[in-house]
């Protein structure tokens, strides 16, 4: 993660979920976030509607010139860039796992604007809408309505593993009573 709002958030979720694979969304407070809520949105996973937002942030909205509620979030990507997002959606959604992407668009200028998104899933409970976080985080400052955003990079966020060493791995397989072949 590059960009200092993407790695706040994260930290946040990240405490929010302990030892869980996400936080429940009742888990996330607002306020504890205050000064990222302008770039923070919420996504609700269907597919057929191209993951609409729920909810977004103040300079979310301003990026794409509107009201970003109910409007689809893969549309906001470029034709070649769409199938990707979609992927990438689908496993923070289904496999509860967090993303983070480098981003570029198109500023209003017709120059470029790059930006970083991280994409981060809430849990998921029965009979409830499947949803999830993220945060849109632009780098450069003043660059008017974006259009065509494409994606350059990404990567799926996975806590790191615990390393057993081999001998503990044992003796945590071999409970109760062992033999010991050449003794007498």
């Amino acid at each position: 993660m590059k960009h200092p709002s993407n790695r706040e958030f994260f930290a946040y979720w990240d405490a929010r979920r302990g030892d869980a694979r996400a936080p429940d969304r009742s888990e996330i407070e607002p306020g504890a976030v205050r000064e990222l809520l302008g770039d923070i949105f919420v996504l609700s996973y269907d597919v057929c509607a191209g993951y609409p937002f729920r909810v977004a942030g103040t300079r979310v909205c301003a990026l794409f010139g509107s009201d970003m509620k109910d409007r689809s979030f893969a549309a906001l990507f470029a034709p070649e860039s769409r199938g990707e997002i979609r992927d990438i959606i689908t496993v923070v959604a289904e496999e509860t796992l967090p993303a983070i992407a480098g981003l570029t668009a198109t500023s209003q200028h017709g120059g470029p604007a790059h930006l970083e998104l991280l994409l981060l899933p809430f849990q998921i409970r029965a009979h409830t809408p499947i949803s999830m976080t993220g945060l849109l985080a632009p780098f450069e400052g003043n660059l008017g309505l974006l259009r065509d955003l494409k994606l350059t990079s990404w990567r799926y966020l996975h806590r790191p593993e615990r390393i057993i060493p081999r001998a503990l791995r044992k003796l945590a397989i071999a409970r109760g009573l062992m033999v010991y072949e050449g003794l007498r």
